[in-house]
């Protein structure tokens, strides 16, 4: 295991920074930081609570600094992207810890508390990254942790040989029993996403070439390629919706769920899997998404995956760089 510089209060206990990233998300945001007002903070110094608004235009971020917890709020008067996002808020601290926190999560009495000391543990020092349970709005257990994406579970995937042959073709998305078995898991869901902060500036944060999509994976990978762990926390939970800010633009969603995937190949998979992907994602999955999208008489559908292509032959392709478009967080 690499080493990574300790960063330690003075006396005290660890001092935690909350990131979040907005856009247009509503009542969401609102709700989110009312759950961490209410969350029990005993042996955590809670910094701040940073919100990073991707210019919103819902007005979710005016009034927050009266919400009862530490707010910095800064707006950017663009959309920078979600990875982008977070590095900037995560540059305005120096707190021990960083708990990267989607506006549609929704913390419970121990999200905060327990997660901080199992993480200070000094024998737990190899994990890197914690997530926690995460529940639906119903209270049903959801999705708290993915495997590592690889060309086979892609290709399971788009084909649906997942469904057929899960132990040769595994989903990427973890079910909640398998991260209750397991406990370390490949990557967290990034709504609810804590990080080491020396291990965060080792890695120079999160790669804004993601503009949205598997930064969190990349993140997870590099990690792990330094000898730290990923761990699914499941004695403690908190509710995520899921879905607010990219379900407003499903076209631009599409496009950077591929473009993302594509990029996340360009850096980890072998060449031959890289032109495999590639392969993949036009001439068997675009085809796939129109015949069900006409088949389902779903024109909309149909139009808005033409699009989300046509966006990804026209600007996906530069993959050094992040997409010029900034229709989600």
């Amino acid at each position: 295991m690499s080493e990574v510089p300790a960063i330690r209060s003075a006396g005290g206990p660890p001092a935690l920074q909350i990131v979040i990233v907005n856009w247009n998300t509503g009542d969401e945001l609102r709700r989110c930081i009312a759950s961490i007002r209410e969350a029990a903070r005993e042996g955590v110094a809670l910094e701040s609570v940073t919100i990073v608004d991707n210019a919103s235009t819902d007005g979710s971020c005016d009034g927050l600094e009266a919400a009862g917890v530490p707010v910095r709020l800064v707006r950017n008067t663009d959309n920078r992207g979600f990875a982008a996002a977070c590095n900037q808020g995560a540059r305005l601290s120096g707190s021990a810890y960083l708990l990267f926190l989607n506006p549609d999560t929704q913390l419970r009495a121990d999200s905060l508390r327990v997660p901080l000391a199992y993480m200070d543990d000094p024998a737990h020092a190899h994990v890197g990254i914690c997530g926690i349970r995460l529940l639906t709005e119903s209270g049903q257990p959801a999705t708290s942790g993915a495997r590592y994406p690889s060309l086979r579970v892609f290709l399971g995937q788009v084909t649906g040989l997942t469904r057929v042959l899960p132990s040769v073709f595994p989903r990427h998305l973890m079910d909640a029993d398998e991260c209750a078995a397991r406990g370390v898991v490949d990557q967290v869901i990034g709504a609810y996403f804590l990080i080491r902060r020396p291990l965060f500036d080792t890695l120079g944060g999160f790669d804004e070439r993601f503009f949205v999509y598997f930064e969190e994976v990349d993140l997870s990978l590099r990690a792990a390629q330094r000898g730290f762990v990923s761990f699914c926390l499941g004695t403690v939970s908190a509710q995520h919706i899921g879905g607010h800010s990219s379900n407003q633009v499903r076209a631009l969603r599409l496009f950077y769920s591929l473009r993302s995937r594509l990029l996340y190949a360009g850096k980890h998979f072998r060449p031959a899997s890289r032109l495999g992907l590639v392969a993949l994602t036009f001439l068997i999955e675009l085809p796939a998404r129109l015949l069900r999208a006409v088949l389902g008489g779903s024109l909309p559908e149909a139009a808005e995956t033409v699009r989300a292509y046509r966006l990804l032959l026209r600007e996906g392709w530069d993959l050094r760089v992040p997409p010029s478009h900034s229709g989600l967080p």
